[in-house]
């Protein structure tokens, strides 16, 4: 298996999204990569969440700041150039989460510190998340993200992000800055380089030495059309419907919203907006919900022919939820 490194070579969140892309689309099957990348002062949100419920984004850019939509589900995260983001790109026969989050582990631990993945999709140290993770896959490729808070603006980061009442209530905390935490306030040595060069030494442990690649050695083509969709406001912003019902509830494994249009009691179009991880499974419900008659039992029965079980937990409640 061949080992790869890329090193970012830019601060702009929509150009790095789309080198990742890129990775993703091109990766051959006896190759790993591992991609490091720093955004400056941008919100990034997952891939079915409603930015305007998750982001004060007219803040955020009048500070200079840009709002960003990745590929992968998940909530929304604050990046600055106090934070390291690692990419995974692997293959899925070689796909291993916690051989991934091992590497990540071993780096901190070379600061003394003892970090834990604990929840869905987190790394903590001392309780506090210092790493969110996230996760997508194709028939052949897997990729498995994450930030790495280290010398962060938590004040920045307060201010922009917009939380859910019902996601604090749930964690039973009051705010995003009472449950994240920057590693130098663990260990105030770390700072992003020699927590890179970190990375890049147990990445080689792990995998084996690999080969630096540059993006220019990515199609230039394909990274520009991937860089003006990630750009474009109609991705990042999402088009919000006009809806007639609307639906919210949350789960152990995320929150979700469906926001319906209705035409003679049949459902004409929806949206789906979520923190779930599982962006494939939030992908199929729209469709499957178009032409089902607006009653409990047939959204729910409609739901079920997913087969899956977050689909299935979404129509055991929809199948009782009050529906306006």
């Amino acid at each position: 298996m061949k080992t790869r490194l890329l090193l970012g070579d830019s601060h702009d969140p929509w150009r790095n999204l789309a080198v990742e892309a890129c990775l993703f689309e091109t990766l051959g099957d006896d190759e790993i990569v591992l991609y490091l990348w720093q955004n400056s002062a941008t919100v990034v949100i997952g891939r079915h969440q409603n930015a305007w419920q998750e982001c004060r984004v007219q803040l955020l850019e009048s500070e200079g700041g840009r709002l960003a939509r990745r590929s992968t589900g998940g909530g929304a995260v604050f990046h600055d150039l106090g934070n390291l983001n690692f990419s995974f790109v692997v293959p899925r026969s070689q796909y291993d989460v916690h051989r991934q989050l091992e590497v990540v582990r071993r780096a901190v631990a070379e600061y003394g510190i003892d970090a834990q993945f604990t929840g869905r999709n987190d790394l903590t140290v001392n309780g506090a998340k210092f790493s969110g993770n996230a996760f997508k896959f194709s028939d052949k490729v897997g990729l498995h993200h994450g930030t790495l808070l280290v010398d962060v603006d938590m004040d920045r980061l307060g201010r922009y992000l917009v939380p859910g009442k019902d996601k604090l209530k749930a964690k039973g905390i009051e705010s995003v800055r009472s449950r994240v935490c920057n590693l130098k306030e663990i260990n105030p040595s770390i700072n992003i380089e020699g927590l890179s060069i970190a990375l890049e030494r147990v990445f080689e442990m792990e995998y084996g030495k690999p080969d630096k690649i540059s993006v220019e050695s990515l199609n230039n083509n394909r990274l520009e059309e991937l860089e003006k969709i990630y750009a474009s406001w109609d991705f990042r912003m999402g088009k919000a419907l006009p809806f007639d019902a609307k639906l919210s509830t949350r789960f152990d494994w995320g929150g979700i919203t469906l926001e319906l249009s209705l035409k003679q009691g049949h459902v004409t179009a929806a949206k789906v907006w979520s923190d779930a991880m599982d962006e494939a499974m939030i992908d199929k419900i729209s469709p499957a919900l178009l032409g089902i008659r607006y009653e409990n039992s047939v959204l729910a029965e409609a739901l079920r022919t997913l087969d899956n079980p977050q689909t299935g937990d979404i129509a055991d409640w929809i199948k009782d939820a009050e529906l306006g």
